[in-house]
């Protein structure tokens, strides 16, 4: 009996904490394209039948945490952005990578237009830099990706079609490799 007490306690700083972090609203821009089934956005960022896209700045509110996800609102609509295969990423850092305090639609539209196409559309393009292609296709996930500043990145348009991204030694975009019908969906080049 004596730790009945302390178990209490703990569940009920655990209860307190979990509904003070639901009731925490915060605002902010999606930091890249992302494609939704209008409920769930996965940081893998398929693409493809029933997912529609979310342009880089799209304002949303932090409504929340949940195991493995951030609870945002959209357009009025409850979504989560799903840490699905980056698990390595704590999840305030994942929350910080995927929702910016400051909107990145004048710097994308400050950008030359080749470039900036690309980013609204969710392609990648030959000189682009890291910071462009994390707006237009999103974060590298880590389960693929441990370390961003290897020369290749791995994406996958949807379960079976995977491209990678190479980067130059002057840190741009120097190729993207996959099939020639994946490299025609994500590819200006």
């Amino acid at each position: 009996m004596p730790h009945r007490p302390a178990r209490i306690a703990f569940a009920s700083a655990l209860i307190l904490a979990a509904s003070s972090a639901t009731a925490q609203v915060s605002e902010g821009f999606l930091c890249c394209t992302l494609h939704s089934d209008g409920k769930w956005i996965s940081d893998i960022n398929y693409r493809g039948a029933g997912l529609a896209p979310l342009a880089a700045g799209t304002p949303l509110k932090v409504t929340g945490q949940g195991r493995w996800r951030v609870l945002v609102e959209i357009d009025g609509k409850a979504q989560a952005i799903g840490n699905d295969y980056s698990r390595t990423v704590k999840m305030d850092e994942f929350t910080r990578r995927y929702v910016l305090a400051e909107d990145p639609r004048p710097m994308i539209e400050a950008l030359p237009p080749r470039i900036r196409d690309a980013i609204k559309t969710g392609k990648v393009a030959k000189g682009m830099t890291r910071e462009q292609v994390i707006m237009a296709l999103g974060h590298p996930i880590t389960s693929y990706n441990d370390k961003p500043e290897r020369p290749l990145w791995r994406y996958w348009l949807d379960r079976s079609s995977e491209f990678q991204v190479f980067w130059g030694d002057d840190g741009k975009v120097e190729r993207v490799f996959g099939s020639p019908e994946v490299r025609a969906k994500v590819s200006i080049d």
